[in-house]
C-alpha cells in the first residue's frame, strides 16, 4: 500500500475517533456556559456574513475573468477606477458588522461579568426569592484543588459538589503560582492568583458528574491537576455534606501546610471540620505562625509603617520560609541589628540563624 493511499485512509479514521469526543462547550450544563456558547454562535454568524460572500465573490471573479474567457474579453475595462455603489457596499457592510459585534460584546461583557451575582438560573427562570448562593472557597495548590465550604464547615480535595439550580459563588485564590479554575460545562475560566481573590458566579442546571481542570500551566503536575464536580439534587447534596463530616478528619493550619506541599495525582480527601479563618489566612499568606497577614501589613503601611520592627520581620520570615521548604542558605545578607543613639527609642534586634 502506497504512503499516499495510507494517508487517505487515515483521514476518515481520524474523523471516526473525533466523533467520540464530547464537545462540552457546545452542550453546556450551566446557564452561564449556555450564554457564553450562544455568544460564540452569534459572533461566528456575524463574521460569516462577511466572510462567506467575500470568499464566494473571489472564486466567482477568478473563474469569470480567467484568461481566455469571453466575459474577460467583453467586460474588462483597464481604465475603470471608481464605483460609488461598490464603495458603499464595501465600507458599510463591515461597519454594520462591527457595530453589531460591539453591541453584543458590550452587553454580554456586563451581563456575564463573573463578579456579578446571578439574576437568573436559566432562560426565563429568575433566581427564586430568598435563595442564597452556595459559597465555595477555592484554593489552587501544587498540583491539586482545595475546596472549602464555610457554611457547611467542611473541605475537600479534588472533588466538589453543588445543588442543581442553586447559584454558586466561588471565591478563588492560589497558594503558590498563578493558576486557572475552569469547569467547561459550567462557566468560563477564572484565574487563581496568590495573595489575591477572584470571583465567579455560576449555576448548574443538570445533575451529573463534570470535569474541572487547571487551564493555566503551573509546573510539572499541571496535566493531572483535575477535579470532579458533582451536580446533585438538594437531598443528595445534603448527603454528600454528611459524608464529608463523617470523615472525622480536621483541616487546621498545620495540616494545610502539609497539604500545600507539591504532590501529583492527589486522591480525593474529605475534612469534616476546618479551622476558623483558614481561607483568609491562605488569601493573606499568613498560615504559618511566624507570618504577618498581608492585610495587616497594608494596614500598618497605611498608618506609617513598622519602623525598626519591620527589619526583624523581613529577616526572620525569609529564614523560616527557606528552612521550612528545605532550601539552602542563598548567601543573601540583611541588616540584622540596628543600634540607636543612647537615650533614643529603639533597641538592637538580631534574628537567630541569620548572621550579619
Amino acid at each position: 500500500m502506497s504512503m499516499k493511499m495510507l494517508r487517505g485512509l487515515m483521514i476518515p479514521a481520524l474523523a471516526l475517533l473525533l466523533s467520540g469526543c464530547d464537545a462540552v462547550l457546545f452542550s453546556p450544563s450551566g446557564d452561564v456556559a449556555r450564554q457564553q456558547r450562544d455568544l460564540i454562535f452569534i459572533s461566528v454568524v456575524l463574521m460569516l456574513i462577511i466572510i462567506i460572500p467575500v470568499i464566494f465573490l473571489v472564486l466567482l471573479f477568478a473563474w469569470k475573468y480567467r484568461a481566455g474567457s469571453k466575459a474577460a474579453e467583453r467586460d474588462y475595462d483597464p481604465d475603470w477606477n471608481h464605483s460609488t455603489v461598490l464603495e458603499l457596499i464595501v465600507w458599510s457592510a463591515p461597519l454594520m458588522i462591527i457595530i453589531a459585534l460591539g453591541a453584543v460584546t458590550w452587553t454580554s461583557t456586563h451581563k456575564l461579568d463573573p463578579y456579578r451575582p446571578l439574576d437568573q438560573i436559566g432562560t426565563n427562570r429568575p433566581v427564586p426569592a430568598g435563595v442564597k448562593p452556595l459559597v465555595v472557597e477555592v484554593v489552587a495548590l501544587d498540583w491539586k484543588w482545595l475546596f472549602l465550604y464555610p457554611e457547611q464547615g467542611i473541605a475537600t480535595v479534588n472533588e466538589m459538589a453543588a445543588p442543581v439550580d442553586r447559584p454558586i459563588e466561588f471565591r478563588i485564590t492560589a497558594s503558590n503560582v498563578m493558576n486557572a479554575f475552569f469547569v467547561p460545562s459550567m462557566a468560563g475560566m477564572i484565574y487563581a492568583m496568590p495573595g489575591m481573590e477572584t470571583k465567579l458566579n455560576a449555576v448548574m442546571n443538570k445533575t451529573g458528574d463534570f470535569e474541572g481542570i487547571s487551564a493555566n500551566y503551573s509546573g510539572a503536575g499541571f496535566s493531572d491537576m483535575r477535579f470532579r464536580l458533582h451536580s446533585l439534587s438538594e437531598g443528595d447534596f445534603d448527603a454528600w455534606v454528611a459524608k464529608a463530616k463523617a470523615s472525622g478528619d480536621a483541616l487546621d493550619r498545620d495540616d494545610y501546610l502539609k497539604l500545600e506541599q507539591p504532590s501529583e495525582r492527589e486522591p480525593v480527601h474529605y475534612y469534616g471540620t476546618v479551622a476558623e479563618g483558614l481561607y483568609n489566612r491562605i488569601l493573606n499568606r499568613c498560615v504559618e505562625a511566624n507570618r504577618m497577614c498581608s492585610s495587616d501589613m497594608m494596614a500598618l503601611d497605611k498608618a506609617g509603617g513598622q519602623g525598626i520592627v519591620g527589619t526583624y520581620n523581613v529577616t526572620s520570615v525569609d529564614a523560616a520560609t527557606r528552612s521550612r521548604n528545605g532550601l539552602p542558605d542563598d548567601g543573601r545578607r540583611y541588616v540584622g541589628a540596628l543600634c540607636a543613639a543612647r537615650g533614643t527609642a529603639g533597641e538592637a534586634m538580631t534574628p537567630a540563624g541569620r548572621p550579619l
